[in-house]
């Protein structure tokens, strides 16, 4: 048969891929993800112990801060925004946890790159989703900071026991605080994501990234409680979703949220994470429809 007389009918169509292929290949993305994310355990382990050396820092810091505005404990003790500062010390340890559900490093940036050298291309002549497998990398990223983290994190939340001052949260409590770190996960993941694809339209998106990383470092709470804003502030800053990074967790645990108020901010979490999926998802579609990749 000649080349010129080889037509598309002449080849029987792929399958259609089933839900447990599917569930297959992420499984192995998964696997493999976590191998690599382990392959340097020292280093990783001992970057990942590191990041605990703040928190005698952060505990002097506010002892001075309550110190030079009252006695800091006992019953005349001083409170800013609600916290005193017991509170405070327990919400830091909190957000920390919260924040390294949230966080993610070189997500962004990451993606922008990939556009811009065409390594995003392999993703499109492939039967593997850019997003699912950069969000599968994210878990395994998750599991394996957690594996290694478990132990300082138990060992320090032990030591400051007596800071968490209200006691271990109810039940339903308790599952709200857990649910909000998964949507905070994947709230994180689905925004830094869709800046990532604004890479489809502009060459640079570091100073972009930039800003709006500063905006969620102070809004998402993990500097300080965001009562501690003015009034007017707070009531624009409640509407947007960085506070679901860090500070809406921790308020959860520490029992901050009035309970009839918990199920209406969890609907809204809710709802942003539904709105960066779509945004993510739209912002991927349209700018692969505009990307031109050439060479091998």
């Amino acid at each position: 048969m000649s080349a010129a007389s080889v037509t598309a009918d002449d080849f029987p169509p792929l399958p259609a891929p089933t839900f447990g292929s599917r569930v297959a290949v992420w499984w192995m993305i998964l696997k493999t993800s976590l191998g690599e994310r382990l392959v340097y355990r020292g280093d990783f382990a001992l970057g990942t112990l590191m990041r605990f050396l703040p928190i005698i820092t952060q505990i002097f810091l506010w002892y001075a801060v309550f110190d030079s505005i009252g006695d800091p404990e006992g019953e005349s003790a001083a409170e800013i925004g609600g916290f005193g500062f017991r509170d405070m010390v327990a919400y830091y340890l909190l957000t920390m946890i919260a924040r390294a559900f949230s966080s993610m490093p070189g997500l962004a940036s990451g993606i922008a790159q990939q556009i811009r050298e065409g390594e995003v291309k392999r993703f499109l002549i492939q039967p593997i989703d850019l997003i699912a497998f950069l969000l599968l990398t994210r878990v395994a990223h998750k599991l394996a900071y957690y594996a290694i983290a478990v132990a300082p994190f138990a060992l320090v939340f032990f030591l400051a026991r007596d800071y968490f001052v209200g006691g271990w949260p109810s039940l339903p409590v308790f599952l709200a605080f857990c649910g909000s770190l998964v949507m905070g996960f994947l709230i994180g993941f689905f925004l830094e994501a869709a800046i990532g694809m604004i890479g489809f339209w502009f060459l640079e998106v570091s100073s972009l990234l930039f800003v709006i990383m500063l905006f969620s470092f102070f809004l998402s709470g993990h500097m300080f409680p965001l009562t501690m804003l003015p009034e007017s502030v707070l009531t624009v800053v409640n509407w947007l979703p960085f506070k679901y990074l860090a500070y809406f967790p921790a308020a959860i645990f520490l029992e901050k949220i009035p309970q009839e108020e918990l199920a209406k901010e969890m609907w809204i979490e809710a709802g942003w994470l539904v709105f960066f999926i779509i945004l993510c998802r739209v912002a991927y579609a349209r700018g692969v429809k505009r990307y031109s990749g050439f060479g091998g």
